[in-house]
């Protein structure tokens, strides 16, 4: 659906030449929701910019449904630009017009008739949620309103993708999930392929298929979601992993600890078996849970459990062993020997 072949961006001053995207090659399949991850300055936002070129890629080439868009110009690069939408962090909603009217602009844009205008809006409207503002200006609107507005404008004109550009950034959690299953119905009714950058792992745990994660430029992981989240190979992928499943122990329960601390994760299906109950029911140790978190990743569970076994050595290492050939991952954090 989407190739990113060879993708360079780089941005010229009077002293030097920065670059925002360095040579990536990425595939995107349709029907799928694609997240692409990197902190400030990682170059997601001029990597999704390049995609309908309202950045020029300096090299290399973006394909969709089979035609490269950087060989386009003129009214070939607008019909093409027109079956790809997009949403942005601020909305950029027209403040004097209401919202019917700030989605019919982009339908005005396409030559489309006043009757073609009014039904097409009229549907948007009420597939976002929105029939009872069509007369209300953006000052009337919550954030989140005014991103569903920027929503059916993106897909006025019927497009194939659609591009997020931290789509949920200047939202608050709550309204953040609702936006998050609006774009996963959207997805699944229209089967459109979605395109979303952001900072926030919760955003790509709760709603992307793949990712790819981006450091100085570069993609340097990419993949199923599942698959990074349970094996994170990057040092900047672990990273914001670790924010995800955060916890830090207080140095005084370590000191005061007697046994043995286990670090535990769990993959599926093993995040749903009972492994711990059943090791403290085969074995003489005596088990005390300090931290624990399961996150479901497209409906998939995968767990961290710090757990301290107290007992006799002998018995804390067969238990360890136990856990060890039912679980994902085992790592002692403090030895109780």
């Amino acid at each position: 659906m989407i190739e990113i072949q060879n993708l360079v961006k780089e941005y010229k001053t009077k002293a030097s030449t920065i670059v925002g995207v360095n040579d990536v090659s990425l595939t995107i399949n349709k029907g799928e929701i694609f997240g692409i991850i990197g902190r400030s300055g990682a170059g997601k936002s001029s990597l999704i910019r390049c995609l309908n070129l309202l950045e020029e890629p300096t090299s290399g080439k973006i394909i969709i449904d089979g035609v490269d868009l950087t060989s386009l110009r003129g009214e070939e690069l607008r019909q093409a630009r027109l079956k790809i939408g997009m949403i942005f962090q601020h909305f950029h909603l027209i403040k004097s017009k209401t919202v019917y009217e700030n989605i019919a602009f982009a339908l005005k844009a396409n030559r489309k008739s006043g009757e073609e205008i009014n039904a097409r809006v009229t549907e948007l409207l009420e597939m976002v949620g929105l029939s009872d503002k069509r007369d209300v200006y953006p000052a009337q609107l919550s954030g989140g309103q005014k991103q569903r507005v920027g929503i059916a404008r993106a897909l006025a004109n019927d497009p194939h993708v659609l591009l997020c550009d931290e789509a949920t950034s200047a939202l608050d959690p709550e309204t953040t999930q609702s936006i998050l299953a609006l774009l996963k119905k959207i997805n699944r009714d229209l089967r459109l392929t979605i395109v979303l950058i952001t900072h926030e792992m919760e955003v790509v745990k709760d709603i992307c298929d793949r990712m790819a994660v981006m450091q100085s430029g570069d993609v340097v992981e990419e993949g199923h979601v599942y698959e990074i989240f349970s094996e994170p190979k990057h040092q900047m992928t672990r990273a914001f992993i670790s924010s995800l499943f955060q916890f830090e122990l207080p140095q005084r329960l370590i000191d005061n600890c007697n046994g043995t601390i286990v670090k535990i994760q769990f993959v599926a299906p093993q995040a749903e078996e009972a492994v711990i109950t059943e090791v403290l029911q085969n074995f003489h140790v005596k088990g005390n849970i300090l931290h624990g978190k399961i996150e479901y990743i497209q409906d998939q569970p995968l767990g961290i459990l710090i757990l301290e076994l107290i007992g006799d050595i002998a018995e804390v290492d067969k238990a360890i062993q136990y856990i060890q050939e039912r679980t994902y991952k085992l790592e002692v954090i403090h030895s109780g020997h």
